[in-house]
């Protein structure tokens, strides 16, 4: 059982990751960005991941904690997780420059001109490939999110996978246009893309070999209560940000409201 949790759970983390591919075959075949579209989508993710972090992940981390330390260490340590895992991917954010960094989402046709007034510039690919890096290293946590969530309960699984899906696709245009009109290669800036999601289930994979010979019910509550902490931090200052940069501030509130509506009735269908 427990080995089939796992594959269920790898299997959640690489659809994740890899729809930055989606994102990079978008870029080719699409000339404008449905900016409605788009912020309904950023904030139904940013509302499906504060909520369950918020009222299903964080008070589970906390259940097996009180359970195995007592009702005051458990909670402290909830908490102090908690703030860990937003000071860890916090931390991954700042060390990465903001030019570089894959939070910085364009439209679509933004980013197709600006890529065509710097075509002859030498830095063009350099900036493509940092920004796949840093979108690499960005999504080695949320892998481990992702993966650690559907290992507990593969409805989570499938709620969380969703929704770093949706704003993996962004991020991969954000790498797949630079690389493309440096190269002239769609296949080669595809490809980039394509690996740069591959950070995720290399997240999970490492995860697992690293932590599953030491878990216990301390150690899954600590990683548990990280998880919300990172997919918070995530969803207020990723998410929301880069919906509103699109233009449609009041869609992706609505999006969001939806998002945690969604997740709400999802939870209560199985109990």
């Amino acid at each position: 059982m427990i080995e089939h949790n796992v594959l269920i759970a790898f299997a959640f983390t690489l659809f994740a990751g890899l729809a930055t591919g989606i994102g990079s075959v978008l870029a080719f075949f699409t000339k404008t960005t449905n900016t409605k579209f788009l912020s309904i989508s950023l904030g139904f993710s940013a509302g499906v991941m504060i909520y369950v972090s918020m009222v299903e992940i964080f008070f589970k981390a906390k259940e097996s904690l009180i359970g195995d330390l007592g009702e005051k260490a458990g909670s402290w340590i909830t908490v102090i997780s908690f703030f860990g895992g937003i000071f860890i991917i916090a931390l991954i954010d700042k060390l990465i420059p903001s030019y570089e960094n894959p939070h910085e989402i364009k439209k679509v046709e933004a980013m197709d001109q600006d890529a065509q007034i710097a075509h002859k510039n030498e830095k063009l690919k350099k900036m493509g490939l940092f920004t796949a890096l840093a979108i690499a290293i960005h999504n080695f946590p949320e892998g481990l999110a992702t993966f650690t969530a559907a290992l507990s309960d593969p409805t989570l699984g499938i709620a969380i996978a969703v929704a770093i899906a949706i704003h993996n696709i962004p991020e991969g245009i954000a790498v797949s246009v630079p690389i493309y009109y440096a190269t002239g290669n769609k296949r080669k800036a595809f490809w980039y893309s394509f690996a740069s999601g591959l950070a995720e289930p290399l997240g999970a994979i490492i995860g697992y070999l690293i932590l599953m010979p030491f878990l216990s019910p301390t150690v899954f509550g600590i990683l548990f209560a990280s998880v919300a902490g990172i997919m918070v931090f995530i969803s207020i200052d990723e998410l929301l940000p880069a919906a509103r940069e699109y233009g449609e501030h009041h869609l992706s509130i609505y999006g969001l409201i939806f998002g945690m509506i969604v997740m709400a009735v999802s939870l209560l269908l199985f109990i």
